[in-house]
């Protein structure tokens, strides 16, 4: 740790514009968590009470007589890979449902829970043929983040503005996060993994592709120092929100369902959610109260139009109504 702490204040000194010590400080604070078992071993208890409601997620046990510090033993639990597709094919698992509960899992995670798995690479989700559909098991606890209630919220609108296309309102939450001026535009890039482009036009719209995808690659490489600038400007709790998106996406891609329009309307009603649940805790009387509810039921009843309207345009015979009306 400490020849990490040293080699970033030599970067520092010898590229003034790289502004890494914010890597330093997230490590040091984290590691020392992911190397105790006795802690791991209490989020994996928490984070299996806490979703218990979803019935196709899998929690390892705990043998808590068998578990120390330094060693830690736990249920076996059977799966292949979440991003094994041939697995997933000769064993009838739809890779869009996989995608859809691993969307609906993070997105009750990040947007009304707080707290946080940081660590969901391949290796610690498996998936296997349930009785329900496809089965998600989580492994490894060692990492989570417990988010503020005002960092959740701040999230949960600036996502909410994306999916909208509220520039103004991108801004704005994007000022509160800590990135001000023009730079809630690159901002909103790294939350989304998108371009700026595909922003302006909907995200829940314009698929990505492998164009977008090397567009991106390349405004990275050119303005590094303000993306790490702008990394050294938000609140730590969201570096590792940056980091738990970059291994979904990943994931998406291999299954080849990044940016479908489902996983938008998942994350739309968890934001939606906290929003709600937010203002109802503030409501001074009942009249109060029941605005917020109704709003609440009519941005959930708007969601639910949007998704009705998608699923007519999987049908062969509406969809190429749609597309009539649209070319027409």
């Amino acid at each position: 740790m400490a020849t990490m702490e040293l080699l970033v204040n030599i970067v520092a000194k010898i590229f003034p514009e790289f502004s890494l010590m914010w890597l330093a400080e997230e490590t040091k604070r984290n590691l020392p968590l992911e190397l105790d078992f006795i802690n791991e071993a209490h989020n994996t208890e928490r984070v299996r009470r806490m979703f218990s409601h979803f019935p196709w997620l899998q929690v390892p046990e705990i043998h808590w007589d068998l578990t120390t510090r330094r060693v830690m033993t736990m249920q076996f639990c059977e799966g292949g890979q979440v991003n094994d597709k041939p697995y997933m094919e000769k064993n009838g698992i739809s890779a869009m449902e996989v995608s859809s509960r691993l969307g609906q899992l993070y997105s009750e995670m990040i947007f009304v829970q707080g707290y946080v798995h940081c660590d969901p690479h391949p290796g610690n989700l498996l998936v296997r043929q349930g009785s329900q559909g496809p089965t998600l098991v989580l492994l490894d606890h060692g990492l989570y983040t417990e988010l503020t209630d005002q960092f959740r919220l701040q999230y949960a609108n600036l996502w909410l503005a994306l999916i909208r296309r509220d520039l103004e309102s991108l801004q704005y939450w994007g000022n509160q996060l800590g990135v001000s001026g023009e730079l809630y535009k690159i901002l909103s890039c790294i939350v989304s993994g998108r371009s700026w482009t595909s922003i302006t036009r909907g995200i829940d719209r314009q698929k990505h592709t492998k164009a977008e995808g090397s567009e991106i690659k390349e405004f990275a490489s050119q303005h590094f120092p303000l993306i790490s600038q702008i990394l050294g400007m938000v609140p730590r709790q969201m570096l590792l929100i940056f980091k738990t998106n970059d291994l979904l996406r990943g994931i998406e891609s291999s299954l080849g369902t990044r940016g479908a329009a489902r996983s938008f309307i998942t994350m739309s009603r968890c934001c939606v959610r906290a929003v709600y649940e937010d203002q109802l805790k503030h409501c001074a009387n009942w009249w109060s109260r029941m605005v917020v509810v109704v709003r609440a039921c009519f941005a959930q009843s708007a969601i639910t139009v949007y998704q009705t309207y998608l699923w007519f345009r999987t049908k062969p015979l509406v969809g190429r109504l749609f597309r009539s009306a649209n070319t027409a």
